[in-house]
């Protein structure tokens, strides 16, 4: 049995909890994220709004989907109730961020200014011109868009210029040794 898997999800209240078939719709104060579960694997609700994942036989294949559709209906309950949020930091002489409407604007080098835009269900909070957040209910967008976001200038391991995610630590490398 799949120790993440066999875990029972709990449904907080104020919550909505709707299972079509292999469809499974969380709907809370912050929003909707609607998600299929794979083709072996069932979600049933118990009584007094607990979840169980279950699968119909112990194949590797279904031993892997087990977990990861637990966590991933587990994940919507929590984006639908508290959020997630991923904050970046901004190292640099002349690097940083300015929002401009609901898009972020960055100076990180090069000869132009960098527009992202803010996919569907995504917000962008700028605290500093440094340091800002990506936040979200869907916990893959707020990963992905905050990883696209580091990509467009990763951390230098000379001297740690770039994006990265707050709290990272840069594994720096030595400079060549000069006469």
């Amino acid at each position: 049995m799949s120790r993440i898997g066999k875990l029972p999800i709990q449904v907080p209240a104020g919550v909505d909890v709707t299972i079509d078939g292999r469809t499974v719709s969380v709907k809370g104060p912050k929003g909707t994220l609607t998600h299929t579960v794979a083709a072996p694997i069932e979600v049933t609700k118990g009584e007094d709004g607990v979840l169980n994942v279950v699968r119909p036989n112990d194949e590797r294949q279904n031993k892997a989907l087990h977990g990861l559709s637990r966590t991933l209906v587990a994940n919507m309950i929590t984006g639908v109730t508290q959020g997630y949020i991923k904050a970046l930091e901004i190292s640099g002489v002349g690097y940083r961020v300015q929002a401009k409407g609901s898009n972020l604007e960055f100076a990180l080098g090069y000869s132009h200014p960098i527009l992202i835009e803010a996919p569907e269900g995504i917000t962008f909070k700028v605290e500093t011109p440094t340091k800002f957040s990506v936040e979200g209910i869907d916990k893959q967008k707020v990963g992905e868009t905050a990883a696209k976001i580091r990509k467009l200038r990763k951390p230098d391991p000379y001297k740690a210029k770039g994006v990265k995610y707050a709290g990272e630590v840069i594994r720096r490398k030595v400079g060549k040794a000069g006469k």
